[in-house]
């Protein structure tokens, strides 16, 4: 049985895994000057970035999170997946978000 290219029925795995960790990507580079703080904080502080950089979490966190719990972004990921997931079915091409995470050596 061909599947329909354009059928936008969501697996659990979709809804729950797939759709979810596009969101996580998506908010990383919309976060990614809290990023950048934090990342920097840490590797300034060493072992001690556990209570030095909790300013820097703290911002990192309400940041990823304003993103998580926007039903609005949710949708923007879920339609990316699904143009994602149609073109996959039509052309059998991973996309390039699949391609990146391919061991470059062995």
């Amino acid at each position: 049985m061909a599947l329909d290219p354009s059928e936008q029925h969501l697996r659990h795995v979709e809804k729950d895994v797939l759709i979810p960790k596009i969101m996580r990507e998506k908010a990383r580079e919309r976060c990614s000057e809290q990023v950048q703080d934090f990342t920097r904080c840490c590797k300034d502080s060493g072992l001690l970035m556990v209570v030095k950089c909790q300013k820097e979490n703290a911002s990192l966190k309400e940041c990823l999170t304003s993103y998580y719990n926007d039903p609005a972004f949710y949708e923007e990921c879920k339609m990316e997946y699904l143009k994602e997931r149609e073109e996959f079915r039509k052309t059998g091409i991973p996309t390039k978000r699949k391609l990146q995470k391919l061991p470059t050596s062995m």
